[in-house]
């Protein structure tokens, strides 16, 4: 009997499972040029967790054991480290080996704040970005580390607002692209939603160097938090939300930024009922125009083009969350049940994997 990533999470590292591609001689290549291997946060079946890469042949790179449950991690450009953040509330991120997986430093969070799962790197791979929480005031932050000094944290800027999500980069090297969600939570009390009437998401544009916010756009209803972000080649932006209000509501959850305004995607009845108000990743191709969406709660993941709102492809895959593009215009979608399956807009999503762990939400 397979567990549900929300009751898996028992799962050990310690015994070094080894892990191996099934239905398929090797992965397709990744498209962004970068080494052909893919990280991601894992559980295994006796209850502890890990992190874990593998190559395109299926082979396991290295897996290394983690005390608690990580979310989603980045790449240090140009300089082979891997780093993974806690799943919110999280109180540490951790830097390894990207070649070998060996640990390298820990960093626990500041008094009073928390880390919520997402982190990125300037261009040049000296500075880290992460979004985190003041979370007795209630305050949304970036937390900015200097990489070439052993993670030492060396600025805060704020948000003014709540609930920070995911960020990236944007191709100027410049900006953040930052996924406000809007949504109050407190470590007293787990997970719980604190203030659903009052929510103030937005899509924020933040320069990196001053922590000025050069941009705050807001959905066109304050419960659509502002979760997941992404950026293509060209430097278009898009947004994915998950709607808190009323289940039998399916307003739009995808967006693109465009002449300052956020204008939302929305598909056939049927697809936007089979996302069930919940995206947990979008990515937007680097070599065309289209865009991967997967929500685990509605067991669906879709492809669209960005410039159109055209859906061209959808496909349903349990628990279904994270998201990378592959070489040649397809992408690689991974699920809290192990699969591994190749979606394109031509052809019907394909496993190619059915392994034994649990991945998270984020590949990397």
């Amino acid at each position: 009997m397979r567990l549900h990533r929300r009751t898996l999470l028992k799962a050990s590292v310690g015994g070094g499972i080894a892990l191996a591609l099934t239905g398929c001689s090797m992965l397709p290549r990744k498209a962004s040029g970068e080494p052909d291997h893919y990280a991601g946060a894992i559980g295994l079946p006796d209850g502890s967790f890990g992190v874990s890469a593998f190559d395109r042949t299926g082979n396991v790179l290295w897996q290394t054991p983690v005390q608690t449950r990580c979310h989603s991690g980045c790449n240090r450009p140009a300089r082979g480290e891997t780093l993974f953040f806690d799943r919110r509330p999280g109180w540490s991120f951790y830097v390894f080996d990207t070649t070998t997986g060996a640990f390298k430093h820990r960093i626990d969070a500041a008094a009073g704040e928390h880390f919520v799962g997402h982190g990125v790197f300037s261009l040049d791979g000296r500075w880290l970005y992460v979004t985190a929480s003041r979370y007795e005031q209630g305050e949304g932050i970036i937390a900015v580390y200097d990489a070439e000094k052993e993670y030492q944290r060396t600025d805060t800027f704020d948000l003014n607002g709540i609930g920070p999500h995911e960020l990236t980069m944007h191709p100027d090297g410049e900006t953040l692209v930052i996924g406000l969600g809007g949504i109050l939570t407190h470590p007293d009390y787990d997970r719980i939603k604190l203030n659903l009437d009052t929510m103030d998401p937005a899509l924020l544009l933040m320069n990196r160097h001053s922590g000025k916010i050069v941009g705050r756009f807001k959905p066109p209803h304050h419960q659509q938090s502002a979760r997941h972000v992404s950026v293509s080649g060209s430097g278009r932006v898009y947004v994915a939300f998950q709607y808190q209000g009323p289940q039998y509501e399916t307003p739009p959850l995808l967006a693109r930024l465009e002449q300052g305004k956020l204008r939302e995607y929305r598909f056939d009845a049927d697809t936007q009922k089979a996302m069930a108000n919940y995206i947990a990743s979008v990515v937007a191709h680097p070599e065309n125009d289209l865009v991967a969406a997967a929500s685990p709660v509605g067991g669906t993941a879709i492809i669209f083009r960005g410039s159109t709102g055209e859906l061209v492809n959808r496909a349903s895959i349990a628990d279904c969350a994270g998201v990378q593009a592959l070489a040649g215009g397809d992408f690689l979608i991974s699920s809290g049940q192990g699969k591994l399956v190749r979606m394109g807009a031509t052809t019907p999503a394909r496993e190619l994997a059915d392994l034994p762990v649990y991945w998270d939400h984020h590949l990397v």
